[in-house]
């Protein structure tokens, strides 16, 4: 069961928790946190170097940005259990985009304040040099009327409220009191209003929130600002179009669009949105203060939810993803955590103006021992090493490429006794050619014949897969296998070269920078 980014979970007295911390592991030396930390640090099925919440839950990354040599990380999180509920920012940095280090929660909900029922998700920006960051904040609302979130469970009224940072390493805020939006535009029915998206256009500030009009679509709402205070609504930037879908939650279908991002690429602009579970990217022409779509997709037709992007030390624009979770509740809260990030991803566009993701080279720092198959080797020595290849702790990168000879093949990790922990095959139907990883399919690029270029990387229960740079599939496996994972290939294509790496963990006890570490 995979969890919604809003379903509220009904939790038992069992799972009656603490009050929030103000820090994510404030005493080591409490029991309690100690069991919960050597419980954490032996989990085989935590990953080793993806970041994650020191514990419990996390969802939708916000505001990344770089800011004096450091890299942060803003995230949805729920100091008091493992499942979606109470939504905090939790705040994490690195040097490097791969190695983090936990900090203090950097917003909370203001009692009766506009966010007293969550701090939800939103972008930072530099205003002046000031780190700022805004967000959408939700409370009751004090008249039906007044509701922007409804979504079979809750009935909120969702504003867009403002913090700015009083300390270099943005872990003290400010927030305003009151909103800078307080509502969507008079005389527009929404089904959603939230996730504000920030940028700076000649003399003006630019923000677009996720929303869409029941029965009519999806939408992005544009406005703009001298100052990021006073906001003036413009137009919609995009709408979409019915889907003739019914469900409680317009998220799901279709009729809400929301974690909108927006920036250009190349000589284009992209869009992305989450919505119907999957993250959905456009690429378009943005002119007039109005976007025109022109080619879409889907960014990672996984486990992967309500991407956010930023721009790197070196000017690259690095696309972010909650890993979501796709077990019980009941498994998450016995785990004590749940959700990833995914590794940071350069997006490009290719030659076709699709979206293209390739993980950020600052990966390959992790990479230790190295296996390798050149392209000039027999096929006895191929399989030779194939044969003695072993990879150990469920950590790994693997980068493939392939010639398709016939209608099917198949990559399979299995363990030392024969058990399929992955599957990752190819086919070619009726001159389309698909992905599946393990039962998730998406449609794959390229002719029939042409080159399987495959990218991989696991990581405890998650495995990132990449394929000829414009198709994503990230899943979760929960399972242990018994002992080291051997590759196996089979079907009608031809092994051309193969480098896999065992990957270093980021911290020692796979708590990945949290302060029981």
């Amino acid at each position: 069961m995979q969890l919604s980014r809003r379903a509220f979970l009904q939790l038992s007295s069992a799972a009656a928790f603490a009050p929030a911390w103000t820090r994510l592991f404030p005493c080591t030396a409490d029991p309690s946190i100690a069991a919960l930390c050597r419980k954490l640090a032996s989990d085989p099925l935590r990953p080793q170097y993806h970041l994650l919440p020191a514990h419990n839950w996390m969802n939708d990354p916000n505001g990344p940005i770089f800011f004096r040599g450091r890299y942060h990380m803003f995230h949805q999180y729920n100091p008091q259990a493992a499942v979606w509920g109470n939504m905090n920012w939790a705040h994490a940095t690195s040097p490097d985009m791969i190695h983090w280090q936990h900090e203090p929660i950097a917003l909370s909900p203001t009692p009766s304040g506009p966010d007293r029922d969550g701090v939800f998700s939103g972008s930072a920006v530099l205003d002046n040099g000031n780190p700022t960051v805004i967000y959408t904040g939700v409370a009751p609302p004090s008249s039906a009327a007044e509701a922007t979130l409804r979504d079979g469970v809750h009935t909120w009224h969702e504003t867009q409220c403002l913090a700015v940072a009083q300390d270099d390493n943005l872990r003290t805020w400010k927030k305003l009191p009151e909103p800078v939006i307080v509502a969507p535009p008079v005389g527009l029915a929404v089904t959603g209003f939230r996730d504000p998206y920030v940028w700076r256009e000649g003399n003006l500030w630019m923000l677009i929130l996720g929303s869409g009009f029941p029965h009519k679509g999806g939408t992005i709402l544009l406005y703009s600002s001298p100052d990021l205070r006073h906001w003036t609504y413009l137009h919609p930037l995009i709408e979409g179009s019915p889907t003739g879908i019914r469900s409680a939650n317009p998220v799901d279908t279709g009729e809400m669009w929301e974690c909108p991002d927006f920036f250009p690429l190349g000589a284009k602009h992209v869009l992305l949105i989450s919505t119907m579970g999957k993250v959905r990217w456009k690429v378009g022409t943005y002119a007039n203060q109005r976007f025109t779509p022109e080619k879409e997709g889907v960014v990672d037709w996984g486990a992967y939810y309500a991407a956010k992007t930023m721009l790197d030390a070196g000017g690259n624009r690095i696309l972010w993803g909650w890993i979501t979770e796709t077990r019980p509740d009941a498994d998450l809260i016995a785990a004590g955590w749940a959700g990833a990030m995914s590794l940071p991803r350069v997006l490009s566009l290719n030659s076709e103006n699709e979206l293209q993701t390739n993980v950020a080279l600052a990966a390959q720092q992790l990479r230790t021992a190295h296996t390798s198959i050149p392209p000039d080797a027999t096929s006895t020595a191929r399989q030779k090493v194939l044969d003695a290849l072993r990879i150990h702790d469920l950590a790994a990168e693997l980068k493939l490429e392939f010639h398709p000879k016939g209608d099917e093949f198949s990559i399979y990790l299995r363990s030392e006794t024969g058990e399929t922990f992955a599957t990752i095959s190819f086919t070619n139907k009726s001159g389309s050619r698909e992905l599946r990883v393990n039962t998730v399919t998406a449609p794959l690029s390229g002719a029939t014949a042409s080159p399987v270029y495959l990218h991989a990387f696991l990581d405890g229960s998650l495995l990132e897969v990449f394929v000829n740079g414009t198709t994503s599939v990230t899943a979760r496996i929960y399972q242990i296998p018994s002992g080291p994972l051997r590759l196996k290939i089979e079907g009608d294509a031809e092994l051309t070269s193969l480098d896999t790496w065992q990957m270093t963990p980021i911290s020692k006890d796979r708590l990945t920078g949290s302060l029981c570490s």
